[in-house]
């Protein structure tokens, strides 16, 4: 086993370790360069473009109106009732409930009728 001061660590040769200490390196120029051109061309490059923003003035003051007419819901609606329509809840039948304890008898009437093992491995 090669010790750190052969400039080994685990499987990595010394060319491979210098090969990815570059490449790690590069990535962080990389990404500090772009980092630092969104927030310094970001502020330069549109300069020129911003505008100031102006909030609406509204001088209109709330004031007591007439009420609107009265307009009903149901113009334009596609449901309606025919007489003699009958609830789903009436046609429908109901599931059949089975009890709890019906179930758990069944349970364990199929349990003990169930194949067993010839042999059983204690260790």
């Amino acid at each position: 086993m090669a010790s750190p001061k052969d400039g080994l660590v685990q499987g990595f040769g010394t060319g491979e370790m210098n090969t990815m200490k570059t490449t790690l390196f590069a990535l962080c120029c990389l990404c500090g360069t772009a980092a630092l051109g969104q927030s310094i061309g970001g502020s330069v490059g549109t300069a020129s473009m911003s505008s100031t923003i102006q909030m609406t003035s509204h001088q209109q003051r709330a004031e007591q109106t007439p009420m609107a007419l009265e307009q009903s819901l149901f113009d334009h609606s596609g449901y309606f009732i025919v007489e003699g329509e009958r609830p789903l809840w009436e046609v429908q039948p109901l599931s059949p409930k089975v009890p709890l304890g019906d179930i758990a008898r069944a349970l364990r009437k199929e349990h003990e009728t169930a194949k067993k093992a010839d042999f059983v491995r204690n260790d």
